[in-house]
């Protein structure tokens, strides 16, 4: 089942963002005179329904607000990023599939423009699921999917990799690819125990392959401050990563999958939802931490 469905949440009460957290104040970046090189960021985690492609949807949408250029790309056969966005990437002749088993890849032509102004999309539908057994015996298989971006690089500020929950040979074309990582995690206990394994394979794909790469955050998501639970896996969170957990939160609201079901981002669905106001602060804290220019 797709991240970006999340039925049977139910909304906190409502009250402004600013008041659900004690937040630091991050400000409004400001314009950009040009545009790239983009920093490749791989949104990753093993285990499904933590909100990966949630975030890189809304994530992408409201960097866009900001005046960036951003592409984000479906890695997951699933294709949900695609749906999130209104392409119906099964009735396409060609998706990021057929760029990486490509002999000269050319990704500018299968780029879709979305409804959100400076918002890109390289589309995935179920073929992906084939493309790791066609990568198995080609030469430097693992850096397919950098060979396939390396034309757009200068085109874009962000390009956002939405990778499937798997630690396979496309998640690591996704590191290989990224200069970061984030890492979506869901507040709760189960949650925390699959995230060494993903650092550890960072660290090797870091080691072995990309040693530029980084991990930019952990991002807390699905979080209802109402209960003990949440807020012990939050401490233990801070507790094991320290400045390395975002300090925006992403809440458990009936919005998302609404707007998923909208093919849109919660950005422009429902502008002014605490949830909205959640990835836009998110995207002023990527872009203040230096993840983004």
């Amino acid at each position: 089942m797709s991240d970006v469905k999340q039925p049977g949440l139910i909304d906190p009460p409502d009250t402004p963002a600013e008041d659900q957290q004690e937040e630091k104040t991050f400000p409004v970046p400001a314009p950009l005179d040009s545009h790239g090189p983009a920093r490749v960021i791989a949104m990753c985690n093993q285990k499904g329904g933590v909100g990966k492609t949630t975030t890189t949807i809304n994530l992408g949408a409201a960097l866009a607000e900001y005046g960036r250029r951003v592409l984000i790309v479906d890695f997951d056969p699933q294709g949900a990023a695609s749906a999130g966005l209104g392409v119906n990437a099964h009735e396409l002749d060609q998706t990021v599939y057929d760029m990486l088993v490509a002999a000269r890849p050319d990704v500018r032509p299968i780029i879709h423009h979305t409804s959100v102004e400076g918002l890109d999309l390289v589309p995935a539908n179920i073929d992906l699921s084939a493309a790791e057994v066609q990568l198995v015996g080609e030469v430097a298989r693992e850096q397919a999917l950098a060979r396939v971006l390396r034309p757009v690089l200068d085109d874009y500020d962000a390009i956002i990799v939405d990778c499937q929950p798997s630690l396979g040979l496309l998640t690591v074309n996704a590191l290989t690819a990224a200069h970061g990582v984030m890492i979506p995690l869901e507040t709760e206990f189960f949650a925390l125990r699959g995230v060494a394994l993903l650092v550890e394979t960072v660290d090797r794909v870091r080691d072995r392959i990309n040693p530029r790469l980084q991990i930019d955050g952990i991002l807390a998501t699905m979080v209802d401050p109402r209960t003990l639970h949440s807020r012990e896996v939050l401490e233990r969170l801070q507790e094991a990563f320290g400045d390395k957990l975002f300090d925006t939160q992403i809440r458990r609201t009936v919005k998302f999958p609404d707007a998923s079901v909208a093919s849109e981002p919660i950005t422009s669905y429902a502008p002014g939802h605490p949830g909205a106001e959640a990835y836009r602060r998110l995207a002023r804290e990527v872009i203040a931490r230096g993840n983004v220019a």
